[in-house]
């Protein structure tokens, strides 16, 4: 059911923001009295292949314009007269230029309509962070408020002299207020060195030049830290394994066979196998009990972790910021700028070889998993708010069949009066063709080996 619900959530997301980005280029269209001859809600046809299986589930004409729902769900599009786009329809090119059409347009104006994509999809993303600082507020935990510490996801960390159960409180001497921040400070600054709370001591650790390296492998395995939690039945799931061998709600583990335990991830990793056995030593109140239970074939028992602000009662101290709607605006304008200069810093990862950032690069089952299996509209929203600037910094890049590409060539001709000749531009649009497609078939192919 998780996995329906994120599918869902993502699925929701995307055609919203297919819709914000080619509403942008309509909308600029349509300023500058540019025919828009087609607005569809995912491909009617089998893209990247224009003229396979054209059809569309429903659509409708209204004025110039046919609206509709394509079949193909992978993205959508505009057909603007008189513009080489998805739907490759050269032989409207061909024909000669009419008022109402882009090519007709003074470049400044199809610079606009290119870019009306974009700049929506940039309007919407701080726009919608903005929102949700005023509707939730915001909720911050200092390490240092930790009292378990944290739970590293990945061994190869430890090289580096971590343990599980340290608290990283500081980065080059930067102290960090809100322990969600350390996953992107790791990863996209040069960081030297990091403090950290170790059994109430500080410790300073010196990273090495490959910590970095091993950051990025464990973030592809699916991330690098979170806050380890008390190893506290908080509920037991009626009918499963725990259940039956008389686990209780509140039961603390003491250990997991002979291996003591300090944070319900370590509970959780030792019960790694499907249908294995394990005993559990459980301080009950002032008594301590051995019981045992036997995972079922997906290597659960059915128990769940405290959660929320359960967790004030063993220690946890949490913030909470509301916003102004005045406030709201500069902070959702705030983190928009950050999360696109994020992504400027990530993709120049990617172009570093020797980080290995290239191989954690995922297509749609890396998006779908950043959104819970439970429905949360706190998070369907923050989440949009973060595609939809990633889509726009996507499509700024300068390749040909994106929007960056087709700013390029304006702005060619915009520079030297006229514009790239038509065999140059079918030619960069088919090298564009090709590297979109392969960039596709990469990145889910990642998403496959993983």
């Amino acid at each position: 059911m998780g996995i329906i619900i994120q599918i869902a959530q993502f699925f929701l997301s995307l055609s919203l923001l297919i819709v914000l980005h080619e509403g942008g280029h309509y909308l600029a269209a349509r300023l500058f009295k540019t025919r828009v001859e087609k607005f569809y809600l995912f491909f009617d046809f089998l893209f990247p292949f224009p003229h396979l299986l054209k059809f569309s589930i429903f659509k409708w004409k209204k004025g110039d314009t046919e609206y509709g729902l394509g079949w193909f769900p992978l993205g959508g599009y505009v057909k603007i007269a008189g513009m080489m786009d998805e739907s490759d329809d050269k032989e409207a090119l061909k024909q000669p230029v009419q008022p109402w059409e882009y090519r007709a347009k003074p470049a400044w104006q199809r610079l606009i309509i290119i870019l009306g994509g974009i700049i929506v999809n940039v309007i919407a993303g701080f726009f919608i962070f903005a929102m949700v600082f005023w509707t939730y507020g915001e909720d911050r935990m200092s390490p240092k408020n930790m009292p378990y510490g944290m739970h590293f996801s990945d061994s190869s960390l430890f090289d580096e002299g971590l343990m599980q159960g340290d608290a990283i409180y500081a980065i080059d001497n930067q102290e960090i207020e809100n322990y969600t921040d350390i996953p992107r400070m790791l990863l996209l600054d040069d960081v030297k060195h990091m403090s950290v709370l170790r059994q109430g001591k500080s410790v300073q650790l010196e990273l090495s030049p490959r910590f970095k390296n091993k950051l990025i492998r464990a973030a592809g395995a699916g991330g690098i830290l979170e806050p380890a939690l008390p190893p506290i039945f908080d509920s037991i799931v009626p009918d499963f394994p725990a259940a039956k061998a008389g686990l209780l709600n509140g039961d603390v583990v003491l250990k997991v066979d002979s291996s003591p335990v300090r944070s319900f991830q370590d509970v959780q990793a030792k019960l790694a196998q499907p249908n294995q056995t394990v005993q559990f030593t459980i301080q009950r109140g002032a008594d301590t009990l051995l019981l045992k239970a036997t995972t079922n074939n997906e290597a659960k028992i059915g128990v769940l972790p405290m959660l929320g602000t359960d967790l004030e009662a063993v220690g946890f101290k949490f913030t909470h910021v509301d916003f102004s709607l005045a406030e709201s605006f500069p902070a959702g304008i705030s983190l928009a700028y950050r999360t696109i200069a994020d992504q400027v810093k990530q993709f120049g990862l990617i172009f570093k070889p020797s980080t290995g950032a290239y191989k954690q690069v995922g297509g749609f089952k890396r998006f779908t998993e950043l959104f819970p299996e439970y429905w949360s509209w706190k998070a369907f929203w923050k989440l949009t708010a973060i595609i939809s600037l990633i889509l726009a910094f996507m499509n700024f890049l300068p390749i040909p069949m994106l929007d960056g590409g087709y700013m390029i060539f304006i702005l060619f001709e915009m520079i030297t009066g006229r514009p790239p000749g038509e065999k140059f531009m079918e030619k960069a649009n088919t090298i564009g063709f090709i590297l979109i497609l392969a960039l596709l078939i990469y990145a889910n192919l990642n998403d496959f080996i993983r």
